[in-house]
């Protein structure tokens, strides 16, 4: 009996001292921060994908966002499903001309392959490399060399990106494989060492080592007002001091010192299909308020690139729904960092 008491009482002292470092931590990710990267480049990502899925001219677009926002920093996924639907036939036309426009604009551009890269599905495998796992993963860095091999004297592509969030199992996706991913940072690394390679996790859902301990620079998402079927909307109660904790601890375990915000949450997170919800609906995670407040909220983290994720919903509330104002807040944005 007194040795169980003893347990009981170990047990005991451990959850408190547990339950006091979790509340520290809450309180220190909490407190005010007043400084901030005032130098902080802006950018964003791109997908023709999801343009054409919600029902706008993507290439009308992307001309805008280059021309109009004067967008210089650009996050661009190569969909291997649209690119390789038949094994062994390359349609590389709408990534040469994104790449074109780009360069004649002087922008910069993250080019992110793999099998997962941004936007639903997340995962874009085409269904004849499906047939088994050898077959995918021989296929998937067959196909990365593919693509690095054409663009690699690209002067406008600054950085590859190996993968989107590897280690984040979500969408329709296969389980994370570690040691797939090495094979395709090793490949990429042997293809062209002239370039960094970016590899992302989950902002609020991972420790970050596993993905920063890969990488020539780590790239975090960032999303603040969220939707659950459960719970609603709500906020994520951390500070910025959060990121600045956890870039703390991929320099001690991971050693790595170069990190940038690959995706800042700029549009909705509502339930199903943005853009069949009501603005009402969709306001109510993200408006053109919302969107100078994580931009703030990105720059008091500190890291030197943020990459706003929602320039195509901005493009259709503009043209779309004739509501500009989101567009116009994102132009002012990027004006103040020329």
């Amino acid at each position: 009996m007194k040795y169980i008491k003893k347990i009981l009482r170990i047990i005991g002292k451990t959850s408190i001292i547990v339950l006091v470092l979790v509340l520290g931590l809450f309180i220190y990710f909490n407190i005010p921060v007043s400084d901030q990267n005032e130098r902080a480049k802006l950018g964003v990502t791109f997908s023709s994908r999801y343009a054409t899925n919600i029902g706008i001219n993507w290439k009308e677009a992307y001309v805008a966002m280059l021309d109009d926002l004067e967008v210089r920093k650009v996050r661009l996924p190569v969909y291997w499903d649209l690119v390789e639907k038949k094994e062994g036939s390359f349609d590389f036309s709408d990534i040469d001309w994104q790449l074109q426009e780009a360069q004649k604009r002087n922008a910069d551009i993250i080019l992110t392959i793999g099998q997962k890269v941004p936007r639903w599905p997340e995962c874009a495998i085409p269904d004849w490399a499906m047939v088994s796992d050898q077959k995918r993963k021989e296929s998937l860095l067959n196909f990365i060399s593919v693509v690095m091999e054409r663009y690699k004297n690209n002067p406008e592509i600054k950085y590859w990106q190996i993968e989107n969030e590897p280690f984040l199992l979500f969408g329709i996706c296969p389980k994370p494989d570690a040691d797939l991913l090495d094979s395709e940072i090793s490949l990429a690394r042997r293809i062209d060492d002239s370039r960094k390679i970016i590899v992302s996790d989950s902002g609020e859902l991972s420790l970050w080592v596993r993905a920063a301990r890969r990488a020539d620079v780590f790239g975090t998402t960032m999303y603040r007002n969220i939707y659950n079927e459960d719970w609603g909307y709500y906020s994520y109660p951390i500070g910025p001091r959060f990121f600045r904790f956890k870039y703390g601890l991929i320099g001690l375990f991971a050693e790595q010192k170069n990190a940038i915000v690959a995706e800042l949450q700029a549009e909705p997170w509502i339930q199903g299909w943005t853009v069949d919800a009501t603005l009402e609906e969709q306001f109510k995670s993200m408006n053109e308020e919302k969107l100078r407040e994580n931009v703030t909220y990105a720059r008091q983290v500190g890291f030197p690139e943020i990459y706003l994720w929602g320039v195509e919903w901005w493009y259709w509330l503009k043209v779309e729904k004739n509501y500009p104002a989101v567009w116009n807040t994102a132009r002012e944005l990027f004006n103040e960092v020329k």
